[in-house]
């Protein structure tokens, strides 16, 4: 089975799978790196964490005690609809 974030990924232009690619091989070496403005969400999201890939475009994660879950890629508007 293809996950959710997989699907979303396959669907971004190249431009923005090339932007998610570079911000992901920075926030394996740094996650807290400014360029990603991390931070925690709030409300019926307060168990993910969010990393800008661009201006618009943002990466959401849950992060457990054994693993990491880059859970979905899209627009602010797509994903907090």
């Amino acid at each position: 089975m293809i996950s959710n974030s997989i699907k979303q990924y396959i669907n971004l232009s190249p431009n923005i799978q090339k932007k998610t690619d570079e911000r992901i091989l920075i926030w394996n070496t740094n996650p807290l790196d400014p360029l990603l403005r991390n931070h925690s969400l709030k409300g019926k999201y307060s168990k993910y964490r969010s990393i800008n890939i661009t201006g618009d475009y943002r990466a959401l994660y849950v992060q457990t005690e054994k693993e990491i879950i880059f859970d979905a890629i899209g627009t602010h508007s797509q994903l907090y609809e």
